[in-house]
């Protein structure tokens, strides 16, 4: 296969989407990914693009406006948590959370006026966050809002979300349950040992989507044996879905050493899912694909997962 052009969004603007004092969620994060990027070479064979900030109407075709008001309010104070205690508010996290929605969007601008097919946004894949609330670091749910986006904006309706973060993509999979369209496929750690403590097995969608959503939670210390014993069942289910573009949400946190979960994972898993995908996204959707960086919080894992992602694009 030719090596494909793919977007990757960096710059100083996206890495403020982050929290201080130690928290795991740190503005550090896109530094460490970019710097394994430079040693790799891969942005000689991608093309590099600029944040972006979105929108309240992008925004609003997700989230609710209360909500949206709430997160602007508390950006001007920095005060605060923007839900139970997880995720604190700080000064101009509205404008960050923007950058990530921003970039994300504009990613999908790239995608689907057919120059850019792939596209990877390492801070991004907020899977987390509510309509109405910020959860687990998320403040505003970008791949919920890109699907929202997709649907009212381009007509996209047939979308594949594949989410390999070690936490279950509560905040997605809640909000498109009773979706028919949002091809939903989870492998995560199992609530059971891990927040949010969703994603059990027989949660395949309500309604006429039923059967459409896929949970696959692991035992703690799954490793790369577990992951291609399940993938071939992802795999299948989104060719079944036949989608018409895909989206992964590659969260880190799923690679051993993680300092806030168990799995064992390593970064060869990570590239070898953005490969399939990316074939399936050729197969199908005309290669488009956008990748999200999703959770990680050991930095020297994210740094490689995400590259690995990058790499498997570039093929």
């Amino acid at each position: 296969m030719s090596e494909q052009p793919v977007t990757i969004y960096y710059g100083d603007t996206l890495g403020r989407y982050g929290f201080g004092d130690g928290h795991p969620f740190g503005p550090d994060r896109i530094e460490a990914f970019w710097k394994e990027t430079l040693k790799q070479g891969l942005e000689k064979r991608a093309s590099v693009a600029s944040p972006q900030l979105c929108n309240d109407e992008a925004l609003i075709r997700f989230h609710t406006q209360v909500y949206i008001n709430r997160v602007k309010v508390q950006s001007k104070s920095g005060n605060g948590y923007l839900d139970a205690g997880d995720t604190p508010a700080f000064p101009g996290v509205y404008e960050a959370a923007c950058t990530v929605v921003g970039s994300v969007l504009d990613g999908m601008e790239r995608i689907l006026d057919g120059t850019h097919p792939k596209v990877f946004v390492p801070i991004a894949g907020l899977h987390h966050a509510r309509r109405d609330s910020a959860a687990g670091f998320c403040v505003f749910n970008d791949a919920g809002v890109l699907v929202e986006n997709l649907r009212i904006r381009f007509g996209i309706r047939r979308i594949a979300y594949v989410d390999i973060d070690a936490h279950h993509g509560d905040g997605v999979f809640y909000a498109f349950e009773s979706d028919p369209d949002l091809i939903f496929a989870d492998i995560h750690e199992d609530g059971r040992f891990l927040y949010p403590g969703t994603g059990a097995v027989e949660e395949t969608g309500r309604g006429e989507a039923k059967g459409k959503k896929l949970n696959v939670p692991l035992p703690p210390m799954a490793d790369d044996s577990h992951f291609h014993r399940v993938w071939p069942t992802v795999e299948a289910f989104i060719r079944q879905g036949r989608p018409e573009l895909i989206i992964l949400q590659a969260g880190a946190d799923s690679i051993q050493g993680d300092p806030i979960t168990h799995m064992e994972f390593t970064p060869a898993a990570h590239e070898y899912a953005a490969d399939r995908l990316s074939r399936i996204a050729d197969e199908f959707c005309d290669g488009r694909m956008i990748a999200l960086g999703g959770g990680g919080y050991n930095r020297t894992n994210l740094a490689l997962g995400w590259n690995g992602v990058v790499k498997a694009m570039q093929r």
